[in-house]
């Protein structure tokens, strides 16, 4: 409905429900309509070009509300303020969409791995040191589509011998966790060994990136409680030792025998060049091991600038450790 003071509005059961930015993309989209036309047109019109696209494109029974209460407060203050409520539509999804609460996940996370703060997993330093966390700094977020955590174990760190360039090193592990419970993205964790935090928050050097990724399908909810939460929840307690193996073993298994055989299976051409010139460049020597390999992806991702390809170039990095069990 269009009301000439709050714009466009939703009956809901108990009384008029405000869209979000968010959730009126998803109405717009619902009724065939592109939101960023409707956003330039008067009230009325959009609410008659939505109503007579949900009529005609799908069944109300079709489309899944999520709506919050908050409080408001009313008149001056140091007057006697009065206490509302205000009703946001948070989201409008399809019926089947398989919605895993936040607070569930958050509440997992605080269990096993504290505040983000005072634990061993926390929100990461700056290039390896530890700051006070800050709204400015932060690695947990919480929007009006989706939330995300970054937590990381600075202190106990992996050590690597011949790490980089013939000397010793180490790698902290970290861990991604995210959701939406208003249909903007996936249900996801995703868990790895990095270098380093810059003051940016990007995390550079990552290795071994593993990565469980969920649909909010019907599903879901359970899936979430089978698949991700129990290897979240031991991910605190996993032991260094087995990490430490498989990077030695990385470092025995050669590969220049074939190697461009070996890169060809697994990137493209540009993508294999670039690899071997950012390992000769950071090493000094051509690439002869698996470890060599994984090292030059993750130079290679450094010269990366967007942050979507440059984690899908560190996960391919990741699952060439694999190999080492083959």
């Amino acid at each position: 409905a269009a009301d000439p003071i709050r714009g466009i509005t939703v009956h809901g059961q108990d009384g008029l429900i405000d869209p979000t930015h968010w959730s009126f993309g998803q109405l717009a989209s619902l009724s065939g309509a592109p939101a960023s036309y409707l956003r330039k047109l008067p009230a009325p019109i959009v609410a008659d070009a939505m109503n007579y696209g949900l009529r005609f494109n799908r069944d109300a029974e079709e489309v899944k509300l999520l709506a919050t209460e908050t409080p408001v407060l009313l008149g001056d203050e140091g007057f006697g303020q009065d206490v509302a409520t205000h009703t946001s539509l948070r989201a409008a999804t399809g019926p089947n969409y398989g919605r895993v609460w936040n607070d569930e996940i958050v509440w997992a996370i605080m269990n096993k791995f504290g505040d983000g703060v005072t634990g061993d997993f926390r929100v990461p330093g700056e290039f390896g040191k530890a700051v006070q966390v800050t709204k400015e700094n932060t690695t947990i977020f919480g929007s009006d589509r989706d939330m995300f955590v970054f937590l990381a174990d600075e202190t106990n760190r992996i050590e690597v011998p011949n790490r980089r360039n013939g000397q010793n090193g180490s790698l902290a592990r970290g861990f991604f966790v995210w959701n939406s419970e208003e249909g903007s993205k996936s249900i996801g964790a995703a868990f790895f060994l990095f270098d380093y935090v810059c003051q940016n928050r990007i995390v550079w050097g990552a290795q071994e990136f593993k990565e469980i990724r969920l649909r909010h399908s019907a599903g879901a909810p359970d899936r979430w409680l089978e698949e991700i939460s129990p290897v979240l929840m031991e991910y605190s307690n996993a032991a260094a030792l087995p990490i430490e193996q498989t990077i030695a073993e990385a470092q025995q298994k050669r590969v220049d025998d074939d190697l461009q055989k070996f890169l060809s299976k697994r990137f493209t051409k540009s993508e294999s060049t670039a690899i071997q010139n950012a390992h000769l460049r950071e090493e000094g020597r051509p690439i002869e091991t698996v470890w060599d390999v994984v090292t030059g992806v993750t130079a290679h991702a450094k010269s990366i600038p967007h942050q979507d390809a440059r984690v899908d170039m560190e996960r391919k990095g990741g699952n060439i450790l694999d190999l080492v069990a083959e």
